[in-house]
């Protein structure tokens, strides 16, 4: 038996080097951070459950549809920043991968919150805030693949797919550190996406619009 587990609880955490705890409990505290999702918050305050309207995500656009561009617009910039924030003072105090490894734990916390049920969102919006506060240009790529994409195609999931895909390559460019990085988060956006991928091999994905034919297209909602 090692020493650390022939000892108690305590007294293994008194065995960690006191910057590495504080360290793993600004992970934990990101994690959680990534919980806070405001299109539950705000759908409790218009009395709307977005779980249980339009696609049943708590997501921009089922926001945007149920509720309202400005509650929509809302929650598009609090999924931002709560992806943007953490990451940016954890780059700042402690150096990049520290942010680096919060950006990840914001995403997890983001896509499958303790908070909700293990349901959440496919963190598009604050996969978008963590490559902001790491890589502003790569961020601002990405998202234009995604619009250019959604433009061609009507489709935000294929854009959302071919993004994090690109993201690969192009993340390696920037900084071989991203390398990892980015291919384990691309992983994450694929896997949110399958039900997504599958419907595109089949032509059956809906088209994104906004309008008369929102329910038609509620798929779609699933996206941010």
């Amino acid at each position: 038996m090692t020493p650390l587990l022939s000892v108690g609880f305590f007294e293994s955490l008194q065995a960690i080097p006191a910057n590495h705890l504080i360290l793993a409990l600004l992970v934990i505290a990101a994690y959680f951070i990534g919980n806070i999702n405001p299109a539950i918050i705000l759908g409790k305050i218009y009395g709307v459950d977005v779980r249980s309207e339009g696609s049943g995500n708590a997501g921009t656009t089922n926001v945007l549809r149920t509720i309202g561009k400005k509650a929509g617009a809302i929650t598009f910039a609090v999924d931002v920043l709560k992806g943007f924030i953490p990451v940016l003072l954890g780059v700042r105090f402690f150096g990049l991968p520290f942010g680096m490894i919060c950006g990840i734990a914001v995403i997890l916390g983001h896509m499958w919150p303790a908070l909700h049920e293990l349901k959440g969102g496919k963190g598009v919006a604050t996969t978008f805030g963590v490559l902001l506060a790491v890589e502003p240009l790569l961020a601002l790529l990405l998202i234009a693949i995604v619009l250019l994409t959604v433009l061609t195609v009507r489709m935000v999931s294929a854009g959302v797919v071919l993004a994090a895909i690109v993201a690969i390559p192009l993340g390696y460019f920037f900084n071989h550190w991203y390398a990892g990085w980015i291919l384990f988060i691309a992983v994450l956006i694929v896997v949110k996406h399958f039900g997504n991928i599958k419907r595109i091999l089949n032509g059956t994905e809906s088209k994104f619009s906004i309008g008369g034919k929102d329910k038609k297209n509620a798929d779609d909602d699933k996206e941010i």
